[in-house]
């Protein structure tokens, strides 16, 4: 390579330029080749085109070359090659360890392809493990998949434990999303006019989905459907079912709705629930 056949390389300069040059010559690749696939991504025209497998293939570039290139270093240079022989023949226990630790490597690197093939989720979906793994997919790499959730920090989670999970995924297919809007009245609250003020509330939502069919807006049915869940304990429990755009809006537009309808509820005098307490005398 460069002026000098690598199968006389012995001394330890030798070998250390060799090295450098192999290095440089594969960081040089993977930046072409990982330019080459951004490119790809940002520009892509053709449904075909699969981001999250250029995602994945873009961010596994880097370890593939690396590994070939200390492969490509160790198997060229006869000292270390001897040396590698060496250590692999009479080191068995050295590589039952080595093969156990690379177990967990090989079980994110299979994870990682099914995940890519079998598209569970996707780069840019929302999904959620539980209550405190959820967020948008931002990457899907050999070795682990990364999160990015709505306090703006990563959650990096090996691929062969995500690939055993029962995952959310709330956009894989439709990003319509129904919530639902719970509110408690007293027991003597106007249900006709809480009813009519959540409507209202809801319909000026800046997310809102209008699902009526064009008979059901010709008959003046209203956006959203309220019903009374459920009535005990001197309460009254009414919920709103309202399709928001986008799993991500869900939670600031019941928000919104939930503090809209509070101080409208307040300004005309809708009965709202007093905790009843019984005080027993000894």
């Amino acid at each position: 390579m460069l002026g000098f056949n690598p199968a006389h390389i012995d001394t330890f300069w030798e070998i250390l330029a060799f090295s450098l040059l192999v290095t440089l010559f594969t960081w040089l690749l993977s930046r072409v080749l990982r330019y080459v696939l951004v490119k790809i991504i940002k520009h892509k025209k053709k449904k075909f085109v699969d981001e999250t497998a250029l995602v994945f293939l873009r961010s596994s570039v880097k370890m593939i070359l690396g590994i070939l290139a200390i492969f490509y270093i160790i198997y060229t240079v006869p000292v270390l090659r001897h040396k590698a022989l060496i250590i692999l023949s009479g080191a068995g226990v050295f590589a039952a360890i080595i093969g156990f630790v690379a177990q967990s490597a090989l079980a994110n690197l299979v994870s990682g392809v099914f995940i890519v093939v079998f598209k569970p989720f996707r780069v840019g979906d929302y999904i959620k493990l539980d209550d405190k793994r959820l967020g948008i997919v931002s990457d899907i790499t050999l070795r682990h998949t990364i999160i990015n959730n709505f306090e703006n920090k990563r959650l990096i989670i090996p691929n062969s434990l995500i690939s055993k999970e029962s995952i959310l995924n709330h956009t894989i297919e439709d990003s319509q999303v129904l919530t639902f809007n719970n509110f408690i009245l007293g027991m003597y609250a106007d249900i006709d006019l809480a009813r009519k003020i959540i409507v209202e509330e809801a319909a000026k939502l800046p997310d809102i989905i209008d699902k009526r069919t064009a008979e059901q807006i010709e008959s003046g049915a209203p956006i959203i459907n309220v019903r009374v869940v459920n009535t005990k304990e001197s309460v009254i429990h009414m919920r709103a079912y309202v399709w928001i755009d986008g799993p991500t809006n869900e939670f600031k537009n019941k928000c919104i709705l939930r503090e809209a309808v509070h101080k409208r509820f307040i300004k005309e005098g809708v009965n709202l629930p007093i905790p009843l307490r019984k005080i027993i005398k000894s």
